[in-house]
């Protein structure tokens, strides 16, 4: 579910360099209290309402199209597991096309320290680690960024209420929220959310430039256990380069029994 809180699936423009960058925060810009806080309220709201989900199964297509409108696909099964007082865990398998047939990535999201991402290339038959320094570069070749495919983690931000308006009938807040980690591709991301059911309706994503990079727009929310919101349908549009990236989800499987071995480094290689 590409929402805020799961900015999830989101290689391969493949120049990735081994290790880790140790953690730097970059400092917001000076807001005003009462916008901070109630930004601040607005997050926290739509965290606790997707809370309690446990874990799920999803697959998924992926439909690139470049400036020319030339198309492709790929098909991706993807698993994902709630971690309680962290971030989530995510695994993502490439099925078709055969080129990238057995690709695997592995994402663990964390709250204040940084993200821990992985990559098995089955042509290399190696297990690469996806440096800090790498996170904002293009997830596959489309137009998401590896940071664009971590669970929404309140403490990675800083908000700043903007307004209330109406989208399609729907009354929403727009919420601006800038990225502390200093590695980011973005200087903040401007939010959707519809007022009724904390859902992300749309993000525009400025980049380190502060201009207008890309917009994710979500459609078909559809309800699971009564309770759990998920788009069907979300679509990336690069207003830079002319791309987009469209993703389609079937139905979600929750709570199939998923745990953490299931989501082992070490165990890439033979994802299944």
């Amino acid at each position: 579910m590409l929402t805020m809180k799961k900015l999830a699936l989101t290689a391969v423009a493949l120049g990735f360099n081994l290790g880790l960058v140790s953690q730097a925060w970059s400092a917001a810009p000076e807001i005003d209290p009462a916008a901070a806080e109630r930004g601040l309220e607005i997050a926290k709201e739509m965290v606790k309402r997707d809370t309690g989900w446990g874990d799920s199964e999803v697959t998924m297509l992926m439909l690139l199209k470049n400036k020319h409108g030339a198309t492709s696909e790929r098909k991706i099964r993807l698993k994902s597991l709630e971690i309680h007082g962290d971030g989530d865990k995510s695994l993502s398998i490439f099925d078709q096309p055969r080129d990238v047939k057995g690709t695997a990535f592995l994402s663990f999201t964390h709250a204040t320290v940084p993200d821990e991402q992985w990559l098995y290339l089955p042509a290399l038959k190696r297990v690469k680690r996806i440096s800090s320094s790498n996170k904002s570069g293009p997830f596959m070749g489309s137009e998401y960024a590896f940071e664009d495919l971590t669970s929404f983690e309140v403490e990675k931000y800083d908000f700043e209420f903007l307004r209330e308006d109406e989208v399609d009938g729907q009354k929403v807040f727009v919420v601006r929220s800038y990225p502390r980690y200093a590695k980011s591709g973005y200087t903040n991301l401007e939010v959707v959310v519809d007022q009724a059911e904390y859902r992300v309706l749309s993000i525009d994503f400025y980049d380190r430039k502060s201009s207008l990079l890309k917009t994710l727009t979500n459609y078909d929310y559809k309800q699971y256990l009564g309770e759990f919101w998920r788009a069907q349908r979300a679509m990336m549009v690069n207003h830079q380069n002319g791309k987009s990236t469209e993703l389609v989800w079937d139905e979600y499987q929750f709570k199939t029994g998923l745990s953490d071995k299931d989501f082992n480094k070490n165990s890439l290689k033979r994802a299944k």
